[in-house]
């Protein structure tokens, strides 16, 4: 991947940060009031998203909204990435009984449809953030155990571990002092790449009716929202959710890839 692309990305990554972090700071807008004299207006100087139905910003709702999808989705990412190098690292150094039924829940978390398990876990509890957020996470942990687990095999019978072992060194700080240091890269960008898939997830539920609350805003229920009006004509209130989605977790994806490749070069050289 080239670095004018790499570029791009941070450039896109910053932008929204930046736009969900002080747009709705700067420019609130109540969810509850309704100014029909105001609603449903295309793009312009002074709403350059247009506005709903209701008479609100689309420019602040989807900045609103895109500051609840990243604060999920990093919260889901780092709860998985939490998680699966618990169960990664364990995994791989204790082996054994362990590494087997950990594997093995690992195949049965795999075997389930994720949107399927997460459904059921939100539709408990309709509208909680902390339900969103245990349910992706407990549908997004499994990638990064695997991982996880495999950097520390590789290393598990190696001489400096070996050499540990017979000056007995416990199980414990081995984890701690060589196990854990050499699983870190692969964490954090298991947490980048999950980012992109948490906020897809988190934008589906709240599409589907059973994530955060209709008068909330995220890019689901922004979405959610343009169905009947994109029937009228008001192609801007799917248009601009659906480009700001697209284009931040196409920049989350890609420096991830990026970033990614650089760890397994490094790796390669070292090895």
């Amino acid at each position: 991947m080239g670095r004018p692309a790499l570029v791009f990305a941070s450039v896109v990554l910053v932008a929204a940060v930046l736009y969900a972090g002080v747009v709705p700071v700067l420019r609130p807008v109540d969810d509850a009031l309704v100014d029909f004299a105001i609603s449903r207006r295309p793009p312009s100087l002074e709403f350059p998203f247009g506005t709903d139905n209701a008479g609100r910003d689309v420019f602040v709702r989807a900045a609103e909204g895109m500051r609840s999808s990243l604060l999920i989705a990093a919260a889901t990412a780092l709860g998985a990435a939490v998680l699966g190098a618990l169960i990664g690292v364990s995994a791989g150094a204790l082996g054994g009984w362990w590494d087997r039924i950990a594997m093995r829940v690992v195949d049965a978390v795999n075997s389930l449809p994720s949107l399927l398990l997460t459904l059921l876990i939100v539709a408990m509890y309709r509208g909680s953030v902390l339900a969103i957020v245990v349910s992706l996470v407990l549908t997004h942990w499994t990638s990064i155990a695997r991982v996880v687990r495999g950097e520390v095999l590789a290393v598990r019978h190696a001489e400096f571990v070996q050499a540990a072992r017979l000056r007995g060194v416990p199980q414990w700080r081995m984890i701690r002092q060589h196990f854990v240091p050499v699983a870190m890269g692969q964490i954090l960008i298991g947490v980048v790449l999950l980012i992109p898939h948490a906020i897809w997830h988190e934008s589906t539920l709240s599409f589907l009716g059973v994530g955060l609350p209709p008068h909330r805003a995220s890019l689901g229920t922004l979405l959610s929202d343009a169905q009947a009006s994109i029937l009228l004509g008001d192609w801007w209130l799917l248009v601009f959710p659906a480009g700001v989605l697209i284009l931040v977790t196409l920049a989350v994806a890609v420096l991830g890839r990026a970033w990614q490749r650089k760890a397994q070069a490094l790796q390669e050289v070292s090895s």
